[in-house]
């Protein structure tokens, strides 16, 4: 075959990208292999977009009518309320208890002040690895400990206008007291998803982007414990829950 002949035979085998040909040649039978990088031959892997739907609902506290109310300030004193304070909402978190653990989650920052010789807010909701801060309002001396399963920790003492951190690395629940104040308490949820929220103060609740399926869904009160009741999420709906926790009086 002359030498033209053979970069024609070339030629045409580059123009026919990924395959394997072979060329006669006098001498020998050479192999060629021929790889191409084009547009013709590559390809692009599209991934579905994750099945997720959306919840909604509410939480109401109900009381018979003029039930003494234990205050949510100071745990050892009781008030009478024909109804439960606004207030008390806010120690409610609503969360997908059997919601999938997530490996990597975005760590935050929540805060909890010792203020009025309380925790204010007396809950707080963050995923694991979160560091919750304790800044200290009041004019005299606080501390927060806790001997809780998931954390155990003293931050000892520290005046006024100092603060003292904790980054929770466990899920659940963790009790914080004051050595210096025995009414003191507070409650920290550690979470290992994203699935979960405090209401509004009206008891209104979203929790969007769930995993299609069906769950436990929680809502949690420091006084009250837990209510569950079994929701069941479609993808590209909203699911709809009501919640009626029932305040204990003492």
């Amino acid at each position: 075959m002359a030498p033209a002949s053979i970069t024609e035979s070339l030629a045409r085998v580059l123009s026919r990208g990924p395959v394997r040909t072979w060329v006669a040649c006098p001498a020998a039978v050479v192999a060629i292999t021929v790889a191409t990088t084009s547009a013709e031959t590559s390809s692009t892997v599209r991934l579905a977009a994750p099945a997720v739907g959306r919840i909604e609902g509410t939480v109401r506290l109900v009381a018979p009518p003029g039930a003494p109310i234990q205050s949510g300030a100071y745990p050892s004193r009781r008030v009478s309320r024909l109804t439960p304070s606004p207030s008390e909402i806010a120690n409610v978190v609503v969360f997908v208890k059997d919601a999938p653990r997530v490996a990597a989650l975005p760590a935050g920052r929540a805060q909890m002040r010792q203020e009025d010789e309380s925790f204010v807010p007396r809950l707080v909701a963050v995923t694991r690895g979160s560091t919750v801060e304790f800044p200290n309002a009041d004019p005299f001396f606080h501390n927060v400990f806790s001997l809780s399963r998931g954390a155990t920790f003293d931050l000892g003492r520290f005046p006024r206008g100092e603060s003292r951190s904790r980054t929770f690395t466990r899920a659940g629940l963790v009790k914080v007291y004051c050595h210096l104040h025995s009414q003191m308490s507070g409650s920290i949820m550690v979470f290992d998803h994203p699935h979960f929220t405090i209401p509004h103060a009206d008891g209104r609740f979203v929790l969007a982007d769930v995993p299609a399926g069906e769950y436990r869904l929680s809502a949690w009160h420091e006084r009250i414990g837990e209510s569950s009741k079994t929701i069941a999420v479609e993808a590209g709906r909203t699911a709809t829950i009501e919640f009626a926790l029932p305040v204990e009086t003492r």
